[in-house]
Formats: C-alpha cells, structure tokens, sequence
C-alpha cells in the first residue's frame, strides 16, 4: 500500500465526482428544511438513478436486484473469486441530512472510480452496492434492502406500514417495482459464500470523532439493543388540589421514577466498566385529559438500550420489568408493554480492522478505534457470516437532522483509506 500523504490525479477526480454528485441529489432531495428520501419513495428512487447513471457513465455494469438494491460492478481479472462489496444506503429520514449513507455509497463509487482510472482491473469484482430502506424511520422495519438480499426479511412485507401513507411495506416495494415471489419465499437474493468481504463507510452519528479531533475511526462493532416500541402506564386521573399524594396513582410520578431508577442502573453498570446507552422517549400524557387541574391517569412512552453485551441487555431487560412490576404495586398503577424487539451485538471482523489501521498509518490518516451505537447494514452482512468492517468519518452535529457537517476533507481521508485497502485487498498477506 502507498504510504503518499495525496491521493492520486484519479483519486482526486473521483472525489471531485463525488462532490457534485452530494450537491445534485442533496438539492433535488431537499424539501425546505432538510433533505428528505423516504424508503420506496421518489426521493430514494431518484438517488439510485443518479448512481446508476454515474456508474455507467464510469464504466461499470448495473443491476438491480429483487428488493431493488442497486449493484455497480467493476469486473475483476477472475471474476469466480468472492468479490469485494462496498455499500451502504440512500434513503433519509424525514427532513434529514444529506451524508447519512449517501457518503458511504459515493465512497464506494468514488474507489472504483479511481482505480478505472488508474486502469486498474482488481483481482476480483469489486460492487458498489446502494442498499434500499435503512432507515427505520418509515416503516419501522430497519435494513429492509439488506435483510431483504440475505433472504431475512420475514414478515415485514406485511406488517411493517409506512409512517406517512399507512401502506404495507409490500404495497410500496411492490409499486416502486420489487419482485415479491422471491422476498415472500424468503430466497436470499446474494449468496454469502460469494462476497469475501463487506466495507462500508458511514459518517458517525455522534460526538467523539469531533470532540477527539480526528477524522476517521474504524469501527470495532455495533451495539446490540432491547426494544420496546411502546410502554403504557395507567394509574387513575384526579382532582390535582384534593387527592393527598399517599392516595393518588398518579401515572407521571410512576414513570418519572421507572425513568429514574433506570438511569441509576445505568450509572452503575458504567461505574463497573459495562457498556450500555439508554433512552425513553415519546412520554407524553393525553393533552385532552390531563391538564393543570388533573393528575394523570395515563402515560404512554417507548424505550431503547443498546450495549456490546449480552448480559448487560439481559440484565437491563429484566430490571425494566421488574423495577415496574415493583413500583406498579406500591404505587397502585398498571404497566403494559409492546411486544420486545432486540438485537444481538455485532463485533467487526478483526482482520479487516487490522487492514484499515495499516493503511491509515501508512497514509499518515489521524484516526482511532471507536463502536458503533447506531445500527448499519454491515450488521447484517456480519450477522450472515460476511467478514464486515466499517469507516467512519467525522461529522459535526449529529445525523438525523438537516444540520449535519460532514467536512469535505474529512470525506476526503475517509475515501483514501477506503481505496487504498480496496486497491490492495489481494496483495495484502
């Protein structure tokens, strides 16, 4: 591997292609606050048109698949050798930024760009893959596309329903022109034994790259989480000035302690050196029933933990059930819980870890290593058996809002890492 600070005439090229590309799909996907490309949607689609127009336009073949992921292929010297993927997704969500998975498929493009440049023909394919519906935002079914390739999808067709329409997910593949005989059968449309290995840059979607001051991070794994989508809790409503506290179920004071004393716990597990991120959100009372005047009889909220650990999520789980079985009965509320959702965690395949630190200490690239909290679609391809691995790269203000700032340069180093192991993957021991 070039142990060069500058990347190539042809690498710069590409990255000046990727440039435009962020700022044509950014404005015609920008819809007056941020940039929105809903999942089987028009933007989603337009993104995934553009791509294939660039990728032909740089001498790749196309297809798409049943599930329409888009697959860009530069064609290999042996092309029965397990071929490289880079990928990553297109979709946003609702009045989002423009880098969330963009930046990973256009890193993607971007290499392959170079080394047709350079005339490069690698030792096996190597396919950019732009994977549909990541984001759980629409259908609350994440990583629709990827599941869908590994033949995981399961029921989702039908029971996941699009946020803002209401449709079955299989409504909306179906009129964006998904084949659905194969998804339903549940036949993976990409055969694991054929990718030797699955990369994906992404930026990250919190603080530490920025608050470090360095650019990329390989990624060590994704946290697994626990899940439920909905938590009620029902106490009984009241005059607020007459009922003395001893007497009253009052369904906020319930769940503000539930919220407490899950926070304790985490506090504790951190003191002992575990790994764990935790979050309710959506509490809300009903704002026709419960007023100034009136003590709550109904709350309703959602909760969330993640950690790369097992344990820690089974004791979380079991701590949330119960420390609300306990305050239920002395506090004379109820708890009802939505059906638990959980995902395992996810380690990053340590050879390729160790790939991505050689090249960028031979590029003299600033980085570190870091986990992942959210989830990505190299999950799944390293849950499938895949040996996966993940770049990320420095972005200011968090993601899912329209404020993301993925720096140019910062892209730029993220890329080089990214080609220089691509472009060395079969000369490397």
């Amino acid at each position: 591997m070039s142990g060069s600070s500058d990347p190539s005439s042809s690498l710069t090229s590409a990255l000046t292609l990727a440039a435009r590309l962020f700022d044509e799909i950014g404005q015609k996907t920008f819809d007056g606050v941020g940039v929105t490309r809903a999942a089987y949607g028009s933007g989603e689609q337009l993104a995934h048109d553009i791509l294939a127009r660039e990728a032909r336009g740089v001498g790749l073949t196309t297809h798409v698949d049943a599930a329409l992921n888009l697959h860009m292929t530069l064609a290999g010297a042996d092309r029965e050798k397990p071929a490289l993927v880079i990928g990553s997704h297109l979709d946003s969500v609702p009045q989002g930024g423009n880098f969330d998975g963009l930046a990973g498929v256009l890193a993607g493009l971007a290499c392959v760009a170079a080394l047709r440049g350079d005339g490069v023909v690698p030792a096996r394919d190597v396919t950019v893959m732009a994977i549909r519906s990541e984001e759980n935002a629409w259908f609350a079914a994440q990583h629709v596309g990827s599941r869908a390739a590994l033949g995981l999808l399961g029921d989702a067709l039908d029971t996941a329903r699009r946020i803002d329409t209401k449709r079955s997910l299989a409504d909306h593949m179906a009129e964006a022109g998904a084949d659905l005989v194969p998804l339903r059968a549940g036949t993976p449309l990409i055969d694991p034994a054929r990718i030797a290995a699955y990369l994906e840059l992404h930026i990250e979607q919190g603080p530490v790259l920025d608050g470090a001051e360095i650019p990329v991070g390989i990624v060590t794994g994704i946290r697994g989480n626990v899940r439920w989508r909905e938590i009620v809790c029902r106490g009984e409503p009241g005059h607020s000035g007459v009922v003395p506290r001893t007497m009253r179920r009052d369904a906020v004071m319930a769940v503000a302690e539930l919220i407490g004393r899950m926070e304790a716990l985490w506090e504790e597990i951190e003191r002992d050196g575990g790994d764990l991120v935790l979050t309710f959100g959506q509490v809300s009372t009903d704002p026709a029933a419960h007023g100034v005047t009136n003590i709550p009889g109904l709350v309703t909220a959602c909760f969330d933990a993640r950690s790369h650990s097992d344990a820690v999520l089974d004791r979380v789980a079991a701590a949330l059930t119960a420390t609300t079985d306990e305050i239920a009965a002395r506090r004379g509320v109820a708890f009802d819980f939505s059906p638990m959702t959980r995902d395992r965690p996810i380690a990053m395949d340590t050879g390729l870890q160790a790939r991505l630190v050689a090249a960028a200490t031979a590029l003299g690239i600033p980085h570190m290593r870091i986990a992942s909290g959210a989830g990505h679609d190299a999950g799944d391809f390293a849950a499938a058996g895949i040996p996966s691995a993940m770049v990320f790269v420095r972005n200011q203000n968090g993601s899912h809002n329209p404020h993301e700032a993925m720096r140019v340069e910062d892209f730029s180093q993220g890329v080089r890492l990214l080609e220089s192991v691509v472009r060395g993957f079969d000369a490397d021991p």
